[in-house]
C-alpha cells in the first residue's frame, strides 16, 4: 500500500467513525494462556483500555471483530462499554460487511487495527487499515499506518490519541485529569 502524506493520513484519522480491534496480537501480546482446566486467559493493557474510552466518550464507535472466541473477550468489550464485539468469525470480511450494514457506516468511516495475515480483508477494505509495531511484515505492507507500540502494550492507545488529536477531542478527555 503506497505510503500516506502526512495531509492525507490527517484527513483519513479526521474521518473516522468507528475503529474494530483485532484480539490476540492486537489488544493482548498475542500470547494464549490455557490452564490445565481448559481456562483461557489473556492479558489486556490498562491504558489502552482508558484510550479506548476516551475515544468512545469523543464519539467515536469501538467493535472488536476476532477469529476465537472467548468469554475472556465479552467481559472485557461489557468492561469498556464496547457494543459491536463479532467473535468466531475467521472469515473476517463478511463480518465486517456485517457490521457495515448494521451501523449504516462507509467502509471510508471504519479503522481496523491488525496483526496477522487474517486481517488483510478487512484492512484492504477500510479508510484506514494500522498494524501494530510487531505485525507480521505482509500486514505492516499493507497498513496506511504502523503505531511505534506492540500489539497489548500501548497499541490501541497510540491509535485512539492519534484519532482524537486529528478529530480535536483529546483535549477536551484530558482536562479531567488535568484540572
Amino acid at each position: 500500500m503506497p505510503t500516506l502524506s502526512a495531509a492525507a493520513l490527517h484527513e483519513r484519522l479526521c474521518a473516522i467513525r468507528m475503529v474494530i480491534f483485532d484480539i490476540d496480537g492486537v489488544l493482548t501480546d498475542g500470547s494464549l494462556y490455557l490452564g490445565d482446566d481448559g481456562q483461557e486467559y489473556k492479558a489486556f493493557n490498562s491504558r489502552d483500555g482508558l484510550g479506548m474510552r476516551m475515544l468512545a466518550d469523543s464519539g467515536v464507535q469501538l467493535a472488536i471483530l476476532t477469529g476465537r472466541r472467548s468469554r475472556v473477550v465479552e467481559r472485557r468489550a461489557a468492561d469498556l462499554g464496547i457494543e459491536h464485539v463479532i467473535q468466531g468469525r475467521r472469515e473476517k470480511l463478511p463480518a465486517f460487511e456485517e457490521l457495515l450494514a448494521a451501523t449504516g457506516l462507509a467502509p471510508a468511516t471504519v479503522a481496523y487495527m491488525g496483526d496477522d495475515v487474517v486481517d488483510l480483508p478487512v484492512m484492504r477494505r477500510v479508510g484506514l487499515s494500522v498494524a501494530v509495531a510487531d505485525a507480521v511484515s505482509t500486514v505492516r505492507e499493507h497498513a496506511h499506518l504502523t503505531t511505534a507500540l506492540g500489539g497489548g502494550h500501548g497499541a490501541a492507545r497510540e491509535l485512539c490519541e492519534r484519532i482524537m488529536l486529528a478529530q480535536g477531542s483529546l483535549e477536551r478527555q484530558l482536562a479531567p485529569y488535568l484540572a
